[in-house]
């Protein structure tokens, strides 16, 4: 009778394999509610995005005036430093037209029985010195916007504004060397109209000749150079694109819900795919307050709602733009930024050592992942 009734002892039981099944099910459902619930709590607190963009100036340069170009003395995609000659015009014609303005205000000169010669030199060192001004202002305001930023020393801003003042005290100089040349010239002399409208033409033409030659702007890389020696430019019409290499930002854009914590300030981590496996720091420095959209309706009709029949509507995105932190990404520093090239932005809008924990391993893991592409 006990032989009947023994149960062989390799008989797995019947209901193990339903207990796995149901132990798998437990743990990708617990697995699946709590990235929903990490992904709900960071959209806010720690908000990522991979639609982050390198910007920088981009500038169309193009001669003030028109001729044969003479001189070309730069390359596709080349580094340039700030001042360094782009291209140049012909310069004959515009040299002849400084000769004959400065004979015409000889003469001009002659009939009124006045000596004219001292006063075109000093002319032509005031237009000159203006000149170098102007390019001295243009020059430290970038200073002045990257000194704000923490992106030069204060010592670097010192640098720019005494080489403003130097430019404005050379203007001083030789707009009081002008006004002693027409003193001595006359007063009689200088009023004549005659005079007056030779030395007018005489500026302009010393100021054409000026501008027959273009520099860089600041540091960074021309492209798009449509030029070359022998090319009839005309003034006005772009010849190439400066792309600046110093005043360069990081521009993420996020939803209107990874807002709803953000502020100006908040510590932020980026890696850039030309530098796989390394992590930036930097900072909020301006959330955007407006984005274009797709329509735009005219004045005076009526505005046309969104025809958007998605169960979900896709999420209206916003700039935010990322400034240096401790860990700067000056373009001087890394040589293979380029304009739009990608960025993962990951910002910590709070103390939250868990998030905030998860959020670093999220970046990391992003930078090491741009090995693969």
């Amino acid at each position: 009778m006990t032989d009947e009734t023994e149960v062989p002892q390799d008989a797995a039981p019947a209901s193990d394999p339903q207990r796995n099944v149901r132990w798998v099910t437990l743990v990708l459902l617990a697995a699946i509610v709590l990235l929903f619930l990490w992904y709900l709590a960071a959209d806010r607190t720690t908000p990522y995005t991979a639609s982050g963009r390198v910007q920088a100036f981009v500038i169309a340069l193009a001669p003030d005036v028109s001729g044969y170009v003479s001189k070309v003395d730069v390359t596709q995609n080349q580094l340039v430093e700030a001042g360094q000659p782009l291209f140049e015009l012909d310069r004959k014609r515009f040299e002849v037209a400084v000769k004959a303005a400065e004979a015409d205000l000889e003469l001009a000169g002659q009939s009124v029985g006045a000596s004219t010669a001292s006063v075109a030199g000093a002319t032509a060192a005031l237009v000159k010195a203006q000149a170098e001004l102007d390019e001295a202002r243009v020059q430290a305001e970038r200073v002045y916007a990257l000194e704000k930023k923490g992106i030069y020393s204060k010592a670097k801003g010192d640098e720019a504004r005494t080489s403003v003042a130097t430019a404005e005290a050379q203007v001083a100089k030789e707009e009081a060397d002008l006004a002693r040349e027409q003193e001595q010239l006359g007063a009689g002399g200088f009023e004549n109209p005659e005079v007056k409208a030779a030395l007018a033409r005489l500026e302009d033409a010393q100021l054409d000749l000026a501008r027959t030659s273009l520099s860089a702007p600041s540091r960074g890389h021309v492209a798009n150079i449509e030029i070359d020696v022998g090319t009839y430019a005309t003034a006005g019409q772009p010849l190439m694109t400066f792309i600046s290499s110093e005043d360069v930002w990081i521009e993420a854009f996020f939803t209107e819900n990874n807002l709803g914590n953000m502020k100006v300030g908040d510590k932020v981590e980026l890696t850039f795919d030309a530098y796989p496996g390394q992590v930036f720091e930097g900072a909020v420095e301006i959330l955007g307050v407006g984005v274009a959209t797709d329509r735009e309706d005219a004045v005076g009709s009526l505005a046309q709602a969104d025809q958007s029949r998605a169960w979900l509507r896709d999420p209206q995105r916003f700039p935010v733009i990322i400034g240096p932190g401790e860990t700067s990404y000056r373009a001087s520093d890394f040589d293979r930024l380029r304009y739009n090239s990608q960025v993962d932005v990951i910002v910590y809008t709070g103390s939250n050592p868990l998030l905030n924990a998860l959020g670093a391993f999220w970046i990391r893991l992003v930078a090491f992942s741009s090995y693969l592409y």
